[in-house]
């Protein structure tokens, strides 16, 4: 299948989003089963952006969801995740990921961006703390120093919020599944977490669409 008939995926996650965080098995399943048949395109949805109140971590509501949601989920899909006892705005740590990006290292900061908050509580809200997570996969120090500091990649993030604005969507994760010659306004809309099944669905009925 060559890459004009390619499926994606387009993803709106956010790191302070444990359920984004949850999804990340379901997709490397999903690319392990599909290959190149899928592209995956992540973007940025900042949950609580300013003036907006952060969450309390201590509160009960919260505790309350992890114990009844969170966790059960986490240990079905095997990943280490604990409630932090932090609750960051989400700004920097995005435009550090569209940094990343730029620099061809997406999926390790991804991954290790949502392991530093839901596995060891680390603050990724704080600019320090994201530059020692990009050295530590091999991100110029000082490159990325300069990219926070002049929020170089605040357009991609506020580009990202407006077109989940005009798509309907309005919180995360959000899943919109389609052929590579569709438009967004055609793809198969997924709201909140999914297990793998509803994905394989739609892939394997796309796959089977004529021409593709």
């Amino acid at each position: 299948m060559n890459s004009d008939s390619q499926l994606i995926v387009d993803i709106w996650s956010d790191y302070v989003c444990p359920f984004c965080y949850l999804q990340l098995p379901v997709f490397e399943q999903l690319q392990s089963d599909y290959g190149a048949r899928i592209a995956v395109q992540w973007h940025a949805f900042e949950l609580r952006p300013e003036p907006m109140a952060t969450l309390d971590p201590d509160a009960d509501y919260l505790r309350s969801t992890w114990t009844r949601s969170i966790y059960p989920m986490a240990q079905k899909r095997k990943v280490l995740i604990k409630l932090p006892t932090v609750q960051p705005r989400s700004r920097n740590v995005l435009e550090a990921a569209a940094f990343a990006k730029s620099q061809g290292m997406f999926a390790d900061f991804h991954k290790q961006a949502f392991r530093a908050f839901f596995e060891f509580g680390r603050d990724i809200g704080q600019v320090t703390e994201l530059l020692e997570l990009g050295a530590n996969i091999g991100l110029d120090r000082g490159a990325l120093n300069t990219a926070l500091s002049n929020h170089s990649y605040a357009e991609q993030i506020v580009a990202d919020e407006g077109l989940a604005e005009q798509l309907g969507l309005r919180a995360v994760p959000a899943f919109l599944v389609r052929r590579a010659d569709q438009p967004l306004s055609a793809a198969k809309v997924l709201k909140g977490a999914q297990n793998i099944e509803p994905f394989r669905r739609e892939i394997d009925r796309l796959c089977a669409t004529p021409n593709l």
